[in-house]
């Protein structure tokens, strides 16, 4: 029995060792920079110790390489990751600087009217609406799997990665929830006046996804067109409203089968996007 165990322990070790190094040596880390990072996200989950993290039996843990954040992660100083506590750091913020070529969601949220308010309110009690807009915007973001990637004065940026398990083909349909939760987050749809006025916005395409910056001062986010047509869609949506793009609209169609085409004239872009403008008050849930 004592040599069985030892055994299990021996090849854990060993199986343990590359993982280790890859995530924790810094040398690693500078010659990581200097290759193609597209096997990064790859590397996070198709390695043999993820599928003995998976095993172990400890919770939370690291949605992309399973590894728990009590129990050996603890020993390893791997902590949840700041763009969302269901992620750990060590897939995202301490990741080598580069960038993943891969289709991904965008959302924006904007509160609405927020130069006004500021001219009319108080500072501290301004700070106070958007930090309780904030708080709603990253409990709903962070229960969908989605990555926080900037709270930018009064508005939220979020990808969704579709090589998450919870998201997959599905990552359409749970952007269009997200967003609809949202709102009915800051109070729409509750019989009362909401008290945030948001306008949502969200595409999917290509981007480049990964660390950007340099050394320490980096930060994990998406560069790409599909990042801009999110935010002018956001733009163009009214208090209450979700506008997505027709690539996010034909994948998630079921949900608002009557919301009719429009064509956009957006800043930047010299020929008009295709979009929906959905109403969640409509929405018909597929079961």
């Amino acid at each position: 029995m004592t040599a069985l165990v030892l055994v299990i322990v021996a090849v854990f070790l060993v199986a343990l060792l590359p993982w280790a190094s890859y995530r924790l040596s810094t040398r690693i880390f500078r010659r990581r920079r200097r290759r193609d990072d597209t096997q990064l996200f790859h590397d996070c989950r198709h390695t043999a110790p993820n599928r003995l993290f998976r095993m172990m039996p400890s919770s939370p843990r690291c949605a992309v390489c399973f590894i728990a954040f009590g129990g050996l992660g603890k020993v390893l100083g791997i902590t949840p990751s700041r763009k969302n506590p269901k992620l750990c750091d060590a897939c995202f913020e301490r990741a080598p600087v580069g960038g993943y070529a891969m289709d991904i969601g965008v959302l924006f949220a904007d509160v609405r009217g927020f130069t006004t308010m500021a001219e009319h309110q108080r500072p501290e009690d301004v700070a106070g609406l958007l930090n309780r807009f904030y708080r709603v915007a990253t409990d709903v973001l962070v229960k969908r799997f989605a990555i926080v990637d900037k709270l930018i004065g009064d508005e939220v940026m979020a990808l969704f990665l579709p090589l998450f398990p919870t998201l997959g083909e599905r990552t359409c349909d749970v952007m269009v929830e997200t967003a609809e939760e949202l709102l009915r987050g800051v109070g729409y749809q509750s019989g009362k006046k909401p008290w945030h006025a948001i306008g949502i916005g969200a595409h999917f395409g290509p981007a480049s996804v990964g660390n950007v910056g340099t050394g320490e001062v980096k930060d994990f986010t998406a560069v790409g067109d599909v990042v801009n047509v999110a935010a002018r869609l956001q733009a163009k949506a009214a208090p209450g409203e979700i506008v997505v793009s027709e690539v996010v609209y034909e994948r998630a169609a079921t949900r608002y089968p009557q919301a009719s085409p429009v064509s956009l004239k957006v800043k930047g872009r010299e020929d008009p996007v295709g979009a929906r403008v959905l109403d969640p008050a409509s929405a018909h849930h597929a079961r």
